[in-house]
């Protein structure tokens, strides 16, 4: 028994001496050394573990952080090298140990991956023998070549000036198309070229009166050509302003010696200056006794855009202007009154053709509006408010207020807003209603046996000078007042002739009123 306990001890000593290398060898005298204190005390728990520790063999690995184990560590997994781009773009090198923690079969464990969106600055390789990670240098992909993004960028770029020759080509369009629309009421034809044998103007010898020939020769026609109408403007020198319109001023100028009378607007009141040059360049318009049209054209100055319309000048000025300072007998009478009624047959008759002209309607005539010619006769002017019938339809060109023109003259269908503006005769009553008072104006200053009345407006004795609406209303509509009639006036047959024409033109109800052509025949028998 005993001898049994003693080789137990002694197979015990030798098996820890032989796993632990700090043990010293047997003595010459066969006598064994005795274990250091420590491991003669450790428990029988210790020498177990280790025993255990020293059945599965463990595997060496360099170290890059281990000092103080010489760079060198042990482990049951596997050994590892890695590479990480750092910031600044240096490579950083590690190495060292992986402990085993799953039991993976052949394949290596998870953490010796790389993903593929960190292979351009993270790798990492795993091996599984001493030391196989020594002295081993892994490298990083470089990134794609900025060759490769070309493409791409070269497709955005090209997509962007496709774009924008498209946004720009649509602008030019539009503004093409704008153009065109606002160039006119007729357009710029061969003929009208002003290097053409038929139209002169660069040999300095022509006059007006030969442009307005050639324009008039011919039936049918609508004015100046365009490129001739703007030469002309474009020769013209301001000399005085003559009066202030609605829209803007009335100059006196100059052209090859000649006065016109210019109405410059400004660029605020274009669609009056278009609409303006429009009616004036109607087809077959052109008479005697209405204004003569010469040209229309939009002057720059660097500044400001004027527009000009130029017409022909007469020195006598408007009728207001002429009978405030002047007196008539009783033929100057007649044949301001007559001439005046011929223009506004004109204006509202209309001529059925190919080329026929329409009616048209002034809708603001009034003595400032009728200028006084060299032979004392008369034409209308400022048509700035006019309005065209079309026979095809029936109805007016223009949508437009029922409140036009210059409320003193305003008929009484239009003060109290029961005027039809859907039927175009409406608007030639309205015309008559205010001619019946231009009528009066002009009986006022004529002479019989040195007897005449100063110049008066009408309704100057029952309204202010600048009458409001509600006034006229009042006045025309609820006391039905008409500009009075002297006694003195049933003496002269030519004056109670007249004065029966203006009674009949100034009606309440307007389809009683005359028509322009009736009032003309009146008076064409009373000359």
């Amino acid at each position: 028994m005993q001898q049994q306990q003693t080789k137990d001890h002694q197979q015990a000593n030798g098996k820890y001496s032989n796993s632990n290398e700090n043990f010293s060898p047997p003595t010459a005298g066969g006598a064994q050394a005795l274990a250091p204190a420590s491991l003669q005390a450790a428990s029988p728990q210790t020498m177990t573990l280790t025993a255990d520790k020293n059945k599965t063999k463990l595997l060496k690995c360099h170290c890059d952080i281990c000092k103080d184990e010489n760079y060198v560590c042990e482990t049951d997994g596997v050994c590892f090298t890695s590479v990480t781009k750092e910031a600044d773009g240096k490579h950083k090198y590690s190495y060292s140990c992986k402990p085993k923690k799953y039991d993976l079969a052949d394949r290596l464990p998870l953490s010796c991956l790389t993903s593929k969106e960190k292979s351009t600055t993270f790798n990492i390789e795993c091996c599984n023998t001493d030391f196989c990670n020594h002295n081993k240098l892994l490298t990083l992909p470089e990134p794609a070549p900025e060759e490769e993004k070309w493409p791409v960028q070269l497709t955005v770029f090209t997509m962007l000036i496709v774009f924008m020759v498209v946004i720009l080509g649509a602008v030019l369009l539009y503004c093409y198309g704008r153009r065109k629309r606002n160039s006119g009421a007729r357009q710029i034809l061969p003929e009208d070229s002003v290097c053409g044998a038929s139209y002169p103007i660069l040999n300095g010898h022509t006059t007006l009166q030969d442009f307005i020939e050639m324009t008039t020769s011919g039936s049918g026609s609508a004015g100046l050509p365009l490129l001739v109408q703007r030469s002309i403007a474009r020769q013209i020198q301001l000399v005085e302003v003559i009066g202030k319109g609605r829209f803007g001023e009335v100059w006196r100028g100059r052209w090859r010696g000649e006065n016109v009378a210019v109405k410059i607007f400004s660029s605020r009141e274009e669609c009056s200056w278009f609409r303006e040059a429009e009616i004036y360049q109607t087809i077959m318009l052109r008479h005697e006794n209405i204004l003569g049209f010469i040209a229309a054209d939009n002057k720059d100055n660097g500044t400001w855009t004027q527009l000009w319309l130029v017409t022909d000048y007469h020195e006598n000025g408007s009728l207001f202007d002429f009978l405030t300072a002047r007196y008539v007998d009783p033929d100057t009478m007649l044949e301001m009154a007559y001439s005046i009624a011929t223009g506004l047959a004109h204006l509202h008759m209309d001529i059925v053709g190919t080329r026929g002209k329409p009616a048209i309607a002034h809708r603001d005539l009034k003595s400032k509006n009728i200028l006084v010619k060299s032979n004392l006769t008369c034409c209308i002017g400022d048509l700035g408010l006019a309005v065209r019938h079309i026979v095809a339809t029936d109805t007016v060109d223009i949508p437009s207020t029922h409140r036009v023109g210059t409320k003193r003259y305003m008929a009484p269908e239009v003060l109290d807003e029961t005027i039809n503006v859907y039927q175009f005769d409406s608007f030639k009553r309205a015309d008559v209603y205010a001619f019946g008072l231009v009528l009066w104006e002009i009986a006022r200053r004529c002479n019989v046996d040195g007897v005449y009345d100063e110049y008066q407006l009408p309704f100057y004795d029952v309204v202010q000078p600048d009458p409001t609406i509600e006034e006229m209303r009042k006045v025309v509509c609820v006391d039905q007042l008409r500009p009075s009639i002297p006694s003195r006036w049933i003496a002269c047959d030519t004056l109670h002739a007249i004065s029966k024409v203006m009674k009949e033109c100034w009606y309440q109800n307007p389809a009683a009123r005359l028509s322009s052509l009736r009032i003309k025949k009146t008076l064409a028998n009373l000359r």
